[in-house]
């Protein structure tokens, strides 16, 4: 199994160098996770949208996804609000689950937020049970302080 490393980390700095446009450097950033990993079926972000107060689907990979995801509904919106990652290692054992793929089993999310500045969050889902490690999340969290960094909130 095939996890988010050093070297990913590396090669997102150097692709998103010189872009700050959210948009692009999410599709970018998705596309490389999903290059890069292996057993997930989605991986993408979803954007905080401050005057309805929710998470709006961004660029991705995989199958169709939510649209829309209230602050504190699901695993997204939890992550989010609670401002913090969450590694699950069964979703349908999580209160509030959100099944937008069917088979999706496990999911990590890291929430992004800039100069206290929310951006929104970055999600990836897996058909396999418990198939995101402490690791996985230690880089997936230093994958965001990378992407985030990239960013300009004008």
């Amino acid at each position: 199994m095939q996890n988010v490393t050093n070297l990913v980390n590396q090669q997102l700095d150097a692709l998103l160098t010189n872009e700050t446009d959210l948009i692009s450097n999410m599709a970018n950033a998705a596309a490389l996770l999903n290059i890069s990993l292996e057993d997930i079926n989605w991986v993408g972000f979803y954007r905080y949208v401050a005057d309805k107060d929710e998470l709006i689907l961004g660029p991705f990979q995989g199958n169709v996804a939510c649209m829309h995801i209230k602050n504190g509904d699901g695993v997204c919106g939890t992550a989010f609000k609670e401002k913090h990652s969450l590694r699950v290692a069964d979703v349908h054992q999580f209160a509030g689950h959100i099944a937008c793929d069917a088979n999706s089993k496990s999911e990590i999310v890291v929430p992004l937020f800039k100069d206290g500045k929310a951006i929104g969050v970055l999600d990836i889902d897996s058909p396999i049970l418990d198939r995101f490690s402490e690791e996985d999340e230690k880089n997936l969290n230093q994958f965001a302080d990378i992407f985030v960094k990239h960013v300009d909130l004008v």
